[in-house]
């Protein structure tokens, strides 16, 4: 041991910066593994603002640190969640600012089928806990809708049979929002068509759906993979127009299923869950219109016989108005008699009336209302002299109220005078006191100047407008002016510069 420490002696071993130290080993190790595949289950997953994605690959020894760019994240098929086995493909590099190797993932995938349904489970059930398959949450399917949304790929077999369908069943203006039914893409483009057809008004240029389809083909779990995606399950949740799910065969399941309204095992049911059969409509409603008229001849026929049975029950018309017409001549025999017996009656009343109109009493009342109104005359007379009186009082008394007003206003007047005095006298002190005041800040101005230490022996040195206060400042100056207690003194250029004499007081001198 001594000797191997004397042959590594300081002097001999090369000496390293840490960036090339760093440098050296990501050089190594992203030579020795340029592409790599990686197998493991995911750990901690963080999504930060920047849209990258950092993880943790781990088994049940080690961790491996991981990185997707935000490029690369936006085109992976599979997301990376917490718990997820997977196989990630890329290159191991080193980060340097934290000592620390990790991969850059170009592509992550599950570890096999196990993987996705254990995954799948799992998204299943905190999507089911948030509520979005909660049976009350389905939207009756309209009977017979004017406008179907269709959402699948324009170029697949699928779309071909459910307009096929449609056509045989009853036909419907069908709008098709052409997606990528696989990869990828698939997952976001189903997403923004549901929430398009829900984004349209109704009434607008392009009429608003009245039900929605979103179907595929089969395939394998990988290629139905999209509609498992939580992106599409909250669109379909969130769709406010009834919607059916028909994607793959009647025993693929995919989680939009579950939220969706309801769920056809083909897309061919699908439509035939969307319309009814037209045929069998007509041949209904024929069968509606034979039980209606045979109804109604049958309540007729009915109503008839009631109406029969009713009036065989019912009295004669000619007994029913006899009591009536004799009544009716009876009191026609009685009316001539009652007419006279009233006229003379009204004849006697009149005459007994007219006998109280004679002109003698008309001159009596003439007479009463003459008095009436002399008495009237006699007492108006008094009364106007008494109001006139009255009137000639009361402005006798007026110049008492003017005299009054005078000592009035003579009193506000006193009261006036005595309230500018005190209102001089308060503002006279109260300017001594700001007088005061302002000499004091006057005098700390002057206290606190500079040129109150001009007094005190110094001086100031100003090149221009700027003031000097090193010698190499000085020096570079042209012209310097010098400002002391009685005055300013210029000094050019060109005066020979003397050496400042020591002063022994340690203050020293400017000159």
């Amino acid at each position: 041991m001594p000797d191997l420490i004397e042959d590594a002696a300081p002097g001999n071993a090369p000496e390293f910066t840490v960036s090339e130290i760093s440098g050296a080993v990501k050089r190594v190790i992203e030579g020795e593994f340029a592409h790599i595949r990686v197998r493991g289950e995911v750990g901690r997953v963080s999504r930060p603002r920047s849209g990258h994605v950092y993880l943790d690959l781990k088994d049940d020894r080690n961790v491996l640190s991981g990185v997707i760019w935000k490029g690369v994240t936006a085109r992976l098929a599979t997301q990376p969640e917490e718990g997820m086995e997977v196989i990630a493909t890329g290159r191991l590099t080193t980060f340097g600012g934290q000592s620390k190797y990790q991969i850059v993932i170009e592509d992550i995938a599950p570890a096999g089928i196990g993987a996705l349904m254990a995954m799948l489970e799992k998204r299943k059930a905190a999507l089911a806990a948030e509520g979005l398959f909660a049976p009350e949450r389905k939207k009756p399917l309209p009977y017979l809708p004017e406008v179907i949304g269709v959402v699948t790929s324009p170029s697949g077999a699928v779309i071909r049979d459910i307009l096929h369908r449609l056509r045989d069943r009853f036909p419907r203006k069908v709008l098709i929002w052409p997606v990528a039914v696989q990869g990828a893409k698939c997952a976001p483009e189903v997403a923004n068509a549901i929430r398009g057809f829900n984004a349209l008004e109704p009434g607008g240029a392009l009429p608003r759906p009245d039900l929605l389809i979103v179907a595929r083909g089969g395939g394998s779990l990988e290629d139905l993979w999209g509609f498992n995606e939580e992106i599409v399950v909250r669109a379909a949740a969130e769709s406010r127009i009834p919607l059916i799910s028909a994607v793959g065969h009647e025993t693929d399941t995919t989680l939009i299923d579950h939220a969706a309204d309801r769920r056809a095992p083909t897309p061919t049911a699908a439509a035939e869950l969307a319309v009814p059969v037209r045929m069998e409509l007509l041949a209904w409603l024929d069968s509606q219109e034979a039980r209606l008229s045979h109804a109604t001849a049958q309540a007729l026929g009915h109503r008839r016989q009631r109406l029969s049975d009713m009036a065989r029950a019912l009295p004669r018309p000619e007994s029913l108005v006899a009591q009536a017409r004799q009544r009716l001549d009876v009191w026609e025999d009685r009316l001539p008699a009652a007419l006279r017996s009233t006229t003379q009656a009204r004849r006697l009343r009149l005459s007994e009336v007219g006998a109280a109109l004679r002109p003698a009493a008309l001159r009596h009342r003439v007479a009463e209302a003459r008095q009436t109104r002399d008495a009237w005359a006699a007492r108006l007379v008094p009364a106007l002299e008494r109001l006139i009186r009255d009137r000639r009082d009361r402005l006798a008394r007026r110049p008492l109220r003017a005299e009054a007003l005078r000592r009035d206003a003579g009193r506000a007047a006193g009261d006036l005078e005595r309230l500018c005095t005190r209102l001089s006298t308060v503002s006279q002190t109260q300017i001594a006191r700001w007088q005061e005041k302002l000499t004091a800040l006057e005098r700390m101005r002057q206290t606190l100047g500079y040129t109150e230490t001009l007094r005190r022996g110094y001086a100031v040195v100003r090149a221009g407008t700027t003031v000097v206060t090193t010698r190499t400042q000085a020096q570079q100056a042209g012209t310097l002016e010098v400002e002391f207690q009685d005055g300013r003194l210029a000094l050019g250029a060109s005066q020979p510069r003397r050496r400042a004499p020591k002063d022994d007081s340690g203050q020293g001198t400017l000159l």
